[in-house]
């Protein structure tokens, strides 16, 4: 049975970083694109970075490229979001995902068949 379980998320100002982390068990991780979405109240879940089985191609939202860095240790079936230059805006619970579908990088949430139970984000005021 696959799990992936989300941590490193916290309160943080704006201008600060978090990294998170999601580790898999039960998964063929190597074979799997990963994906981080994220839910702010009121939202719907919307995406923020994805990368392929091997790392070796990634995609962002625009909303947080040049800010937030995908990166995955397929050693320790674990994926990570490294988040730069928070914003409010950035205020959401953030999703990790996997996909059982395909290797490759992909955007929708309709790719991904695994997720997570999520970890909050909230940057101070």
């Amino acid at each position: 049975q696959v799990q992936l379980v989300e941590s490193g998320g916290g309160l943080v100002e704006p201008g600060g970083s978090l990294r998170l982390s999601c580790a898999c068990s039960g998964c063929i991780f190597g074979s799997y694109a990963m994906g981080w979405f994220r839910q702010a109240p009121g939202k719907e879940r919307e995406f923020v970075a994805s990368i392929s089985w091997n790392g070796g191609t990634t995609y962002y939202a625009d909303s947080v490229e040049g800010r937030f860095t995908i990166s995955r240790d397929n050693s320790g079936n674990t994926v990570y979001l490294q988040m730069n230059d928070l914003k409010p805006e950035d205020t959401a619970v953030y999703y990790c995902a996997a996909s059982g579908f395909t290797r490759l990088a992909a955007a929708s949430r309709g790719a991904y068949n695994y997720w997570g139970q999520g970890t909050q984000v909230t940057l101070s005021s």
